[in-house]
């Protein structure tokens, strides 16, 4: 326990993963948030008139050892969690509510940072100084500094509650995936699946003292089940359940949590005198508003409708005539779309899994970063992990200076949630003259290695990491005198910029050529492979963008209003009826487990996807005037993106990077919808 109430005698101040004991966690947050309270108590009776260093600057570099903790705690929780450690999170969590509360409706604080805020102006701020004064002004006073006393009650109530239901929600996903498997002894049932999936299968089988072979609602072994296996009953099943996750009327079941968080946000929101939960999230945007939300989202729907609507009558049509098939259903879809794929690109996911090793894959990214952000990646073997798969690297500039740490965790395991991300060990600031380096993750659930094959990643996956690696390049060339502007401190519909602008050097021939090779023979991709990625990049891309929309507007839809949601189903099935393209199952709701926006941070974000889209297809289409490897661009992206964090209006950004504000068309045209 003592180990969190100072530095770690460690490599770089990491984590020290081994030393940590499972029951000392709640003792280390009672006493971490006893030592941020007197940190604030010092602020707040400080007997000198408030000033930006003695009261702002102040608060933000306090609570050190609190976040440390709570990185490394809920980390680990999503990332290699038990039931252990989730009963602890469910008694933490109220602890750190509580003090968050403590710290926004502390008046006594909040005078603090109002004196300092009411003479900005006079103060000669640099811009940094200035948007870190404004972001603390409006903690408080978004937060319930301004409520009187029964109201400020009302919202602790609300906001400890809510940080219990929405680990209860993640829970019961969790729970509901690693409750299900698909148990096969008759390999006839396994018609059309790759052998390097019915390995992993077999694998998995063996590992739980079962004959023939196992699926789970894992990614990696969900995917390739419903892509390639020709019997359609048992992609049925697979496929009920994976959209049945904690909408079964059991101990896991989400229903009431859906309807409670909503429920919850928006008395939150009224109570703190906005019209909804969307109208609270959005003022800290750069989509400002639901209104302008809602009318990109329309727009984008108006233009992408007809076409996914066409796509969709020639993907029936393609299973009609191929199985006779009369009406395509949701476990049809990645089935046909990759046997039409075959069919018009002559590519399928098996024919270049080969070129993906993941360990090739991975030094391509890295390789891509030393020719863009001119930083290397050296692999150590003296910093602590959490777990054995974990790889561990040290981050330098061509000078050797240590730039970052960088964790990558890739495979899915039991007490690993599902999905892909970017996370932080420790924050990159400025302090005392010292520039804190950063220690960054990325966790994903890829393909593991077999018995006879290393982990081979389908195009899918490959984009995957690039996308985390996006993330991870902006928490790692942060370069910020404050802690809570680093990294990917930035408004949400600003953070995806530079994990999917990433994603297009996976199209690009120059960038493959680095990696892209043969896992045995060592050959590069083939030419003509390259060409169909980018022949078939936008392929069904009218569905897939309507698919996101449906996601952003069913987001939109319950947090935009305030409202009493009498059934889920009938909620979302209403919300979704506009991009709704196959029929409707009964069994199946996506609410109960949609994870980003009732435990994750994406409420009333979702949009953020499609709206990032439209800055990296700008951004991306500048790289490509000059060149994808042109170092004027790089830096320009570097110095005025990455390295920025928050500490300006993501708007401005972006304008200083490229010179004009995005447009829309760029998406449009890469989409093939324009």
């Amino acid at each position: 326990m003592e180990l969190f109430l100072k530095k770690f005698e460690s490599k770089h101040n990491t984590a020290p993963f081994s030393k940590i004991n499972l029951s000392e966690y709640k003792e280390a947050f009672e006493k971490t948030i006893a030592l941020a309270r007197i940190e604030i108590d010092n602020i707040t009776k400080n007997s000198e008139t408030p000033t930006f260093k003695n009261t702002i600057e102040a608060l933000d570099f306090s609570g050190e050892q609190l976040d440390r903790l709570s990185s490394i705690f809920f980390n680990l929780n999503s990332a290699e969690t038990c039931d252990e450690m989730q009963k602890i999170a469910q008694e933490v969590s109220p602890l750190i509510t509580a003090f968050s509360n403590d710290i926004d409706l502390n008046e006594d604080l909040f005078k603090r940072v109002k004196a300092v805020y009411d003479q900005k102006d006079s103060l000669s701020l640099t811009t940094e100084q200035a948007t870190l004064l404004d972001k603390k002004f409006k903690g408080f006073s978004r937060n319930g500094a301004l409520l009187n006393e029964e109201d400020k009650l009302k919202l602790r109530e609300i906001d400890t509650e809510l940080a219990k239901i929405k680990l209860t929600f993640g829970e019961n996903v969790l729970a509901e995936t690693n409750n299900y498997q698909l148990h096969i002894t008759n390999e006839e049932d396994l018609k059309g699946l790759p052998d390097g999936a019915k390995e992993m299968a077999a694998s998995l089988a063996k590992s739980k003292n079962l004959e023939g072979w196992v699926f789970t609602l894992d990614f990696p072994s969900y995917l390739p089940f419903v892509t390639y296996v020709e019997n359609r009953e048992l992609r049925k099943e697979i496929a009920i359940a994976a959209g049945k996750k904690s909408f079964q009327d059991n101990e896991f079941d989400n229903k009431e949590n859906v309807k409670r968080i909503v429920e919850l946000r928006h008395k939150r929101a009224n109570l703190l005198g906005y019209q909804s939960h969307s109208h609270f999230v959005l003022e800290e945007r750069m989509a400002q508003n639901p209104y302008n939300v809602q009318s990109f989202l329309n727009d984008l729907l108006e233009k992408a409708k007809p076409a996914a609507q066409k796509e969709f009558a020639q993907l029936t049509t393609f299973a009609k005539e191929l199985d006779g098939i009369d009406q395509l259903e949701k476990w049809d879809g990645a089935y046909y779309s990759e046997k039409l794929k075959q069919k018009l690109f002559s590519l399928d996911d098996e024919l270049l899994k080969p070129y993906f090793k993941l360990e090739n894959v991975l030094n391509g990214a890295f390789t891509i970063a030393e020719k863009l952000f001119g930083i290397t990646f050296k692999e150590v073997f003296d910093i602590d992990k959490y777990q054995e798969d974990v790889q561990t690297f040290e981050v330098l500039d061509f000078e050797g200076q240590l730039v970052a740490i960088f964790y990558s965790d890739f495979f899915p395991r039991k007490g690993k949630r599902n999905g892909a991300w970017m996370t932080s060990y420790k924050p990159q600031y400025i302090k005392d003259g010292i520039n804190e380096r950063p220690h960054v993750s990325i966790v994903c659930n890829f393909t593991p290695p077999t018995e006879t094959k290393p982990s081979l990643l389908t195009f899918n996956e490959v984009t995957t990491l690039f996308h985390e690696f996006g993330h991870a390049l902006h928490g790692m060339l942060a370069n910020t005198t404050y802690p809570s502007l680093s990294g990917t401190s930035v408004y949400w519909d600003f953070v995806e910029l530079p994990s999917q602008v990433m994603e297009n050097w996976c199209y690009e021939p120059e960038a493959l050529a680095l990696f892209a090779k043969h896992y045995e023979t060592g050959e590069i991709i083939p030419q003509d492979y390259v060409e169909k990625i980018k022949e078939s990049a936008s392929f069904l891309e009218g569905m897939a963008t309507l698919r996101q929309l449906s996601f952003g507007i069913l987001d939109m839809t319950y947090h935009g209003k305030s409202q009493t949601i009498a059934d889920v189903k009938a909620f979302e099935k209403q919300a979704m009826e506009g991009t709704s393209l196959y029929p409707d199952v009964a069994e199946n709701c996506m609410s109960t487990s949609f994870s980003h926006i009732f435990q994750g941070g994406y409420s009333s974000g979702y949009y953020s996807y499609k709206w990032a889209e439209v800055l990296d297809a700008d951004a991306f289409a500048y790289f490509q005037e000059k060149g994808i490897f042109n170092t004027e661009v790089a830096t320009k992206f570097k110095d005025n993106v990455l390295s920025k964090g928050g500490t300006e209006l993501p708007m401005e950004l972006y304008k200083k990077f490229r010179g004009q504000e995005p447009k829309v068309e760029a998406l449009l045209k890469r989409a093939g919808l324009i």
